[in-house]
């Protein structure tokens, strides 16, 4: 089997992905399944690079906080704020610390210097502003939003004043409370003020909507896609504090099932504008249902890839990456009988393959699917292999 795969294996870059797919696709998508590592993010800055160069793409796309996102935005396109201050501020869950998300932004930067705005690199951040142990209030979204309207509209048609918001919002830290995430009493999601402020930004996304004729003559298109972008996460961070205040069975699920369609929303805006190359974990990214346990509960839900998928058919493209050895995790060579094992035996260190072919080479025996002694990585299933265009094989990660 080995030397099947061997025949049709290649190098990883992207010319051998984009022959595994049937045109350029206007979301490209490359997970990972496990996060933090200097090797992935070394590799998926260097396929972004060849894409720009080579097949036109020029926005990325990262799992990161779309509001916290703008600031990196405005630094690679118009130099606003030092280096430091945009990783220091422009990343969520810790990503402004590793040294290849810095190398990113730095060659963004330098590529874009002096070059006219249609032709520069664009840096997003898709996730919602969402962290593992809370999610922030929904102030910023909600108030960007009414500023926009307020600077461009007749304040009549406004469905409440600036005073109004700020009142119902009260202190942030009624809305970023961590206990929250495991009590849902300490929840302010479902509070009256809660309440009040989902259907004033109801309101206010439509009064966007019914003025978009107005706004886009008298704004630019940069300030109708920020405006549009605080509306979706106004109503998703609102969406997700009413679910954490859910005493259901169902809270988990609800609440990673809308975290991901808040991300399916940010992409198909962002490809809306263009090719995007889109960075992430596997299970957001994938076509199958995603699955985990959290709090002890198993979960499934359709994430963000699945959500696009369904939207934009062939114009969405996954290629995931399965992993041989990551030793400082403990985790070891692969057995044999696994997906990842069978790659595991071939000389060099990265490949990509076509999965469809990888699934052939299992005519007799059925993979068996590895098991991780370590949470952070999620091993590949062999079960999406029919839903994924490409996989790359990182041998070890050192």
């Amino acid at each position: 089997m080995a030397t099947d795969i061997k025949d049709t294996a290649r190098t990883v870059d992207a010319a051998a992905v984009m022959r595994l797919l049937p045109a350029r696709p206007r979301l490209l998508a490359l997970g990972e399944p496990t996060h933090g590592e200097d090797t992935l993010l070394d590799l998926r800055n260097e396929l972004f690079r060849q894409l720009v160069e080579e097949e036109g793409y020029r926005t990325i796309a990262i799992e990161s906080d779309c509001l916290k996102g703008l600031l990196v935005d405005d630094h690679v396109t118009s130099g606003t704020g030092t280096l430091d201050e945009v990783m220091e501020h422009g990343f969520s869950h810790g990503w402004g610390a590793f040294p290849p998300n810095r190398e990113l932004v730095r060659w963004m930067r330098t590529y874009n210097d002096g070059r006219p705005a249609p032709e520069q690199l664009r840096f997003a951040g898709f996730d919602g502003p969402l962290e593992i142990t809370d999610a922030a209030s929904p102030r910023q979204a909600l108030t960007a939003l009414h500023e926009h309207l307020s600077a461009h509209v007749d304040t009549d048609l406004l469905p409440c004043t600036a005073q109004t918001l700020d009142h119902l919002l009260g202190t942030d830290d009624r809305w970023t409370d961590p206990a929250a995430m495991t009590d849902p009493a300490r929840s302010v999601g479902q509070s009256a003020d809660a309440a009040r402020l989902r259907v004033l930004a109801d309101d206010l996304v439509a009064l966007l909507d019914q003025q978009a004729p107005h706004l886009r003559a008298a704004t630019s298109q940069e300030d109708w896609d920020r405006a549009r972008l605080y509306g979706r996460t106004a109503l998703g961070l609102l969406r997700y504090h009413h679910g954490m205040a859910d005493t259901s069975p169902a809270r988990l699920t609800r609440l990673v099932s809308v975290r991901d369609q808040m991300m399916a929303h940010n992409l198909l805006a962002l490809a809306a504008r263009g090719p995007v190359f889109v960075h992430a974990h596997n299970s957001h990214l994938q076509r199958g249902k995603s699955t985990m346990r959290m709090g002890g509960a198993p979960l499934q839900w359709w994430g963000a890839g699945a959500l696009v998928s369904a939207r934009l058919g062939e114009d969405y493209a996954f290629v995931a990456t399965a992993l041989g050895t990551i030793r400082h995790r403990g985790v070891e060579t692969p057995p044999p009988d696994t997906v990842e094992g069978l790659l595991y035996a071939l000389p060099e260190g990265h490949h990509v393959v076509d999965p469809r072919s990888l699934a052939a080479t299992f005519t007799t025996t059925p993979p068996a699917p590895r098991e991780s002694p370590w949470f952070g990585y999620a091993p590949l299933n062999p079960a999406d292999l029919a839903n994924t265009d490409g996989l790359v094989f990182v041998k070890d990660v050192s």
